[in-house]
């Protein structure tokens, strides 16, 4: 793996139900506007590959890391609680803690509803530094953006007030980008956004 690749990118942990869709496209679009690629679990489509050692496999590729804890509450199909995402955190964190040289470079970023919250039922991560999106697409985008630009400590990253109005934009034409590529949009999968997103972002440069 190229050090300039594990370097540039984000590894996402988040929800994939349709409440927290916009803020996962949100944040998707963002890791891309500030020139990372955003990776998640969602990117390969591999029957024969065990979940965890595909997810694993991404995360030890990946520098950076945005995890999203705000559906650890109970569902109410099946009155349990989601700890997907904890469990991914957990070996982000596993991998930096006993990880190589580069590994112990990783980074992350701690999302919630509440900046609290987590107290409640994953204390273990106490003193880690929780930020909230309020379940808001442009506040997530902000969050996210001012992590990478200090956390990369890249000059290139823009503020999260340009990046949340570029996001506005790309979302406008989206469905125009569907329809000349032949896809509903209720159709598309990470990778058709990532590509959608990377080429609107390719063809409209900030400044």
């Amino acid at each position: 793996m190229a050090v300039k690749e594990y370097a540039s990118n984000v590894f996402i942990n988040c929800p994939f139900d349709k409440e927290y869709f916009e803020t996962f496209r949100a944040i998707v679009f963002a890791v891309f506007d500030c020139n990372f690629r955003a990776r998640c679990a969602l990117e390969e489509v591999d029957g024969g590959e065990v979940r965890i050692e595909k997810i694993s496999r991404i995360i030890s590729q990946c520098k950076y890391g945005i995890h999203d804890i705000s559906r650890t509450e109970l569902c109410k199909t099946t009155n349990l609680p989601r700890f997907n995402m904890p469990l991914e955190l957990g070996i982000f964190l596993g991998a930096r803690k006993y990880g190589n040289s580069d590994q112990k470079k990783k980074s992350c970023l701690i999302l919630d509803v509440d900046r609290y919250r987590y107290q409640i039922f994953i204390s273990d991560i106490a003193g880690q530094d929780i930020k909230q999106h309020d379940n808001n697409p442009e506040k997530a985008i902000k969050v996210a953006t001012d992590w990478l630009r200090n956390a990369s400590k890249r000059t290139t990253v823009p503020g999260g007030a340009v990046v949340v109005e570029r996001y506005r934009l790309f979302r406008d034409k989206l469905p125009e980008i569907c329809r000349i590529a032949g896809i509903r949009e209720d159709e598309l999968g990470f990778n058709d956004f990532a590509i959608f997103a990377s080429e609107w972002i390719r063809n409209n440069l900030r400044g």
